[in-house]
């Protein structure tokens, strides 16, 4: 159970340093256009900076899962390494 608890809390931590990564714009349409650079992919666009920032943190989340599910290694976002959780799993 301990160990779960610690996967968890990494993924976490993973999740808010790549979205303090994130970079917002409104595009020429008045949207709101979000992205993570040191993600590729990952990006998001809403009618509002709140659900652009829900909707890339989601689309963020499935990412990470199907890298680690493919067996992809992921980017080490501020010491931050999800490769070490995933060859333990």
């Amino acid at each position: 159970m301990a160990e779960a608890h610690t996967v968890y809390a990494m993924l976490s931590t993973y999740i808010a340093r790549a979205m303090e990564h994130a970079t917002y714009e409104i595009t020429e349409d008045g949207r709101y256009f979000g992205s993570i650079p040191i993600t590729p992919g990952v990006w998001s666009e809403a009618e509002s900076l709140e659900k652009c920032r829900e909707e890339l943190r989601e689309v963020l989340e499935e990412w990470i899962v199907l890298a680690l599910k493919r067996g992809e290694s992921l980017p080490v976002i501020d010491a931050c390494d999800l490769n070490l959780v995933a060859q333990h799993a």
